[in-house]
């Protein structure tokens, strides 16, 4: 087989991607002696030396070439990047004995990249409080996506990386705010940098220590959903934290570049978006159902011993009473969940079944195109329902030409054709997974929502992996195997599935 790629850019690439491991590895290194943790401080000085030579040796070894960047070339790049930083990542968890399992180590930092938040950790409180910042700081570096926190960090990097962060940016297009994408990057940053100090800030206020408070920000400007607690958000037990993190949750579930539009006093343009619409529609109305079924279902309230609220104790469904209560676990699980962030503050397995079925649907929806969320996207999900809208109205009248859009513009039929193919592709990698999965024995719910959280970036799902129970019962094979459904999840599938095929191998086939 002849293949054009262009490995030269390839490995340049990887070099870039080293020295900024190596820079993502020093906030954690401070930590870690700022705590006195001196052998996980060694572990992650160990770890950054490495990646800081590996990354200048690389990039001297592989200048900037006149050559084309390609479609073949950024499939490669994206997808190793990817899976490179979650290797590198997991070596201070096998170093400092977090995990004694490679594919668990794996599976962690896959999660955390990913901003899946899933874990096969079942000690939580038990590591150190390094370890654990490091796994949450994984949230932040892949919220935005690890290219385009290249991009900003070292602009000039030699490669067309505006082509490569399409690949990585969640949803169907990708926008250019400025003329150079690093400039575009930055700009994100800045927004990004200005929630994660926002929402640090009211946490400090809201009693929370500075500790907590940046791990808790960074699973939440990430929507990744890591937390040093076994119980989640749950372990702290303030209406005022929990709103807080709802109302951070649903920002950053927002297209980001609709943002942009505030200083230029577009006010009016950034509410009419019609994707944004319908992401604030589907959480209030799913919302309010949750509520209302929560109200007619209450049997009593309580704590169970690790923190949660509404489980179930000697068979027993507990569901949350109050209405500001119930109010507030409804819309903080729609939230969390539809956001692809997977904090929890109660245990919502133990809800009735209506409840559980929109859990699985908006667990499927995820956010906005362009946030940092998960999922097949809000906007892909408009697009699909106006097609299906469209097919009814041709069915009765033949003759009629009826044209899609989104925001009173034409869909072009490139974007439109792509949405079709990748809620196919999802359906497809769902049930196949799905399948790999179920030969570990588990029932039909604990393995298609495992897949499902796994390949939407969620984290909990139901029943084994619920919001209270961890992934830890899956095989070797399974947890491998739920760990690239995260890295192909959140490279929107085709940048991943694409490596697969014999014909981008061989550029002599069509």
């Amino acid at each position: 087989m002849k293949s054009d790629l262009n490995y030269h850019s390839v490995i340049r690439m990887m070099g870039v991607l080293f020295l900024v491991l190596g820079m993502a590895f020093i906030p954690t290194f401070a930590v870690a002696l700022l705590y006195r943790e001196y052998l996980e401080a060694k572990i992650f000085l160990a770890c950054l030396v490495p990646c800081f030579i590996a990354g200048l040796v690389l990039i001297k070894a592989f200048p900037p070439k006149e050559i084309k960047t390609r479609h073949r070339d950024v499939y490669l790049i994206v997808t190793l990047c990817w899976l490179i930083s979650s290797v590198v990542g997991a070596i201070p968890l096998l170093a400092a004995g977090t995990f004694n399992n490679p594919i668990d180590a794996f599976f962690e930092m896959c999660s955390g990249f990913s901003t899946t938040g899933a874990t096969v950790l079942s000690d939580i409180e038990g590591q150190t409080k390094s370890i654990l910042f490091w796994r949450s700081f994984t949230h932040w570096m892949g919220g935005m996506g690890i290219i385009v926190f290249m991009a900003a960090l070292l602009p000039s990097m030699g490669i067309g990386v505006q082509m490569i962060a399409g690949a990585e940016t969640p949803g169907p297009t990708m926008t250019k705010l400025k003329a150079k994408f690093s400039d575009t990057a930055k700009d994100l940053y800045k927004l990004y940098i200005a929630f994660t100090i926002a929402e640090v800030i009211l946490l400090l206020i809201g009693g929370v220590n500075l500790y907590d408070s940046l791990v808790h920000t960074f699973g939440t400007v990430g929507t990744g959903g890591f937390s040093n607690y076994g119980d989640s958000v749950g372990h702290f037990q303030s209406p005022y934290v929990h709103w807080v993190i709802i109302v951070f949750m649903l920002l950053c579930g927002i297209n980001f570049n609709l943002y942009f539009l505030i200083p230029k006093k577009r006010i009016k343009e950034f509410f009419a978006d019609e994707e944004l619409r319908w992401y604030l529609g589907i959480i209030g109305i799913v919302s309010a159902l949750i509520a209302i079924c929560l109200f007619v279902y209450t049997s009593g309230a309580s704590v169970d011993a690790t923190g949660f609220e509404g489980t179930s104790i000697e068979g027993a469904v507990l569901l949350p009473t109050g209405i500001e209560r119930t109010i507030r676990e409804s819309v903080f699980h729609v939230v969390s969940l539809i956001t692809t962030t997977g904090y929890a503050i109660s245990n919502y397995d133990v809800w009735p079944t209506f409840c559980r079925m929109l859990v699985i649907i908006i667990t499927i929806s995820g956010a906005c195109s362009s946030s940092t969320g998960g999922g097949v996207k809000v906007v892909r999900l408009m697009t699909a329902v106006k097609f299906v809208r469209r097919g009814f109205r041709q069915k009765l009248h033949p003759n009629r030409v009826v044209n899609l859009t989104i925001n009173k513009k034409p869909i072009q039929q490139q974007v439109a054709t792509d949405i079709v193919y990748f809620i196919f592709l999802y359906v497809l990698i769902l049930f196949l997974g799905t399948f790999i999965i179920s030969f570990d024995g588990f029932d039909l719910t604990t393995n298609f929502t495992a897949a499902l959280t796994c390949l939407s970036n969620v984290g909990p799902g139901l029943n084994v992996v619920g919001p209270a129970m961890n992934f830890t019962e899956f095989s070797d094979l399974s947890t491998f195997v739920l760990a690239i459904l995260m890295i192909a999840g959140r490279l929107e599938l085709f940048t991943f599935v694409m490596l697969f095929s014999p014909r981008f191998w061989n550029s002599n086939r069509v």
